[in-house]
């Protein structure tokens, strides 16, 4: 057990032998009750950030939610105190819950698409809190609003406001999900995975936004990440949560730099994926050439003249900024957003530009993995019935047969088939992104479109993941087109590259060639803003990257084309 030494200082937030249990109902057993948080302490003072980094499962999003007095999904805090602003929180009740939560604490959820309401305005969701409280009128929280908007880099920060949440990319609802959280000026955030959806740029941005806030305003904050390079820029100091067990705690340098554990030392100490580099075949499984897409009855262009190839048995990763076309391209491959002008050619046919003229080989034959766990799943239905279903769909496998599988399944995401009974409710947001990609294999797919699978994932689990994905790949010959704004991951599992940049594919090629200087301006930006696992590197990228990316805007504005060609 982990010593946990109380310190002096402005406390706001003592935590002490929490415990936290939930209720599992197994198939023909009785309920039983299992331990989620094994009395776990922790303090944390006025204006400081404590990290909290571990696997999913371990229990930190779970520990967060405790300091609003919160257990979701049947999960129950049984036992600790909870003391904030000098007083347990526990024991406050219904009520004193209602006056704590949206004023001293608020909270930034890992999924923004699952956390706002679709039928409001962003604008009135960002200051509900605030007005709901009185602690401002409505023209001073939305003067507020505008300002962290601003902050935050939104773009047209006057008017996304009036935008509803489905009319903004998923990046920029995370970062007004964080306006939200700081618009009450709460006494403590808790900041749960808040840059699990953006690019690298971005990230920079809203890192920096945050701990600017932190500065500003003396909040103090609990921030939940999988991310060392990401939770080393903003934290004092490191929690290191396995299991629901406190396995080391100290300062942000000693963590990183010294770690005693080790368990936190495999964490710092995690190597990328050696993915050898493949030469393409002689014909494409997919060929998108000259594809343009626009939103709004043709008003909005989100893609201008795209084309990429993907070889059988190989990956192509695309990255760029949020907004920057990736999930367009994707919902235009799969027909869900049907292009203006261009062809989509797959296994060397055409496919139907609209996803409901295409017939159920088809649609087999190319699977989605979804950013968004939360809301890619039905709440309703259990882990087996969801990845079940494309076994019946496809291929009319049922009953004992069905079972088999989907147990084969949950075993290659490395979850077991005592998952199978549960809902996604009662699951954590890395295990909510395994379930979609063991839903995704069952289909038997020739091309699976993987839109930020492992966004969600610790390293750990996120390497066994992508391990495999790529062992699938070599065994089935599946294709990939993969999504994501993690270098790591693009140097782990691509074999080419495409960088896309305000609906343009700016930089394509082979990985060792778009990898290789010299680079455009664009994709070098994009290589700088890659976090580092050390103290400081925000304070010393931030000024640079953010001139840099404010030019390339200008010149996009101004009609100057970045596009590269092939």
């Amino acid at each position: 057990m982990v010593e946990v030494v109380k310190k002096g200082g402005d406390t706001l937030l003592d935590i002490r032998n929490l415990r936290i249990e939930a209720t599992v109902y197994p198939p023909g057993e009785s309920p039983k009750n299992i331990v989620l948080v094994h009395d776990v302490s922790l303090t944390l003072e006025k204006g400081k950030v404590l990290g909290l980094i571990g696997e999913s499962g371990a229990g930190k999003s779970t520990i967060g939610l405790s300091s609003m007095g919160y257990g979701r999904g049947g999960v129950r805090i049984t036992g600790g105190e909870v003391i904030l602003n000098g007083r347990d929180i526990l024991k406050g009740g219904k009520e004193g819950f209602r006056k704590l939560r949206g004023r001293e604490v608020c909270y930034v959820a890992q999924s923004a698409a699952a956390a706002f309401n679709p039928a409001h305005r962003l604008m009135d969701q960002v200051v509900e809190a605030t007005l709901l409280h009185g602690t401002a009128t409505r023209a001073e929280a939305e003067k507020r609003a505008v300002a962290l908007f601003k902050k935050l880099s939104l773009p047209n920060p006057e008017t996304i406001g009036e935008r509803f949440p489905h009319q903004v990319s998923g990046g920029q609802l995370q970062r007004v999900m964080t306006a939200m959280a700081l618009c009450s000026e709460p006494d403590l955030i808790v900041f749960d995975e808040p840059t699990t959806a953006l690019d690298v740029t971005t990230q920079i941005d809203v890192l920096a936004a945050i701990k600017d806030a932190i500065r500003d305003t003396h909040v103090a904050a609990l921030y939940i990440t999988h991310d060392l390079a990401v939770v080393a820029q903003v934290s004092d100091e490191i929690m290191v949560l396995r299991h629901g067990r406190l396995v080391e705690w100290g300062g942000t340098r000693q963590i990183i730099k010294e770690p005693r554990q080790e368990y936190t030392k495999a964490l710092v100490s995690m190597h990328d994926i050696e993915h050898a580099e493949q030469k393409p075949g002689a014909t494409p499984l997919l060929s998108v050439r000259n594809v343009t897409a626009a939103y709004g009855g043709g008003c909005i262009k989100v893609l201008k003249n795209v084309s990429v190839d993907i070889y059988p048995g190989q990956t192509l990763a695309v990255v760029g900024e949020s907004g920057s076309g990736k999930s367009t391209l994707a919902r235009a491959i799969t027909g869900l957003l049907p292009p203006e002008q261009g062809t989509v050619t797959f296994d060397g046919r055409p496919l139907a530009n609209r996803l409901a003229d295409r017939p159920k080989e088809d649609l087999r034959q190319l699977q989605m993995i979804y950013q968004m766990a939360d809301v890619a799943m039905n709440p309703r239905q259990t882990v087996g019935t969801i990845i079940g279903r494309p076994l019946e769909l496809y291929f009319g496998i049922k009953g004992r047969e069905r079972d088999k599988r989907v147990a084969e399944l949950l075993d290659a995401i490395e979850m077991g088939k005592g998952f199978s009974d549960r809902y996604p409710a009662e699951l954590s947001g890395g295990q909510k992104q395994r379930v979609c990609i063991a839903r995704s294999l069952a289909a038997k797919p020739k091309l699976i479109i993987c839109d930020e699978v492992t966004s969600a994932l610790d390293p750990l689990v996120a390497n066994g993941i992508l391990k495999l994905l790529l062992n699938l790949q070599q065994h089935e010959k599946v294709a990939y087109l993969f999504i994501t704004h993690d270098f790591a991951t693009v140097r782990s599992i691509a074999d080419s590259i495409g960088v896309m940049y305000r609906g343009e594919v700016v930089r394509y090629g082979a990985k060792s060639k778009v990898l290789m200087p010299p680079f455009d301006a664009y994709t070098g930006l994009l290589l700088s803003s890659v976090p580092e696992m050390r103290p400081g590197w925000l304070d010393e990228i931030r000024s640079s990257v953010t001139a840099g990316f404010a030019k390339m805007a200008e010149m996009s504005d101004e009609g100057i084309s970045l596009a590269s060609g092939h």
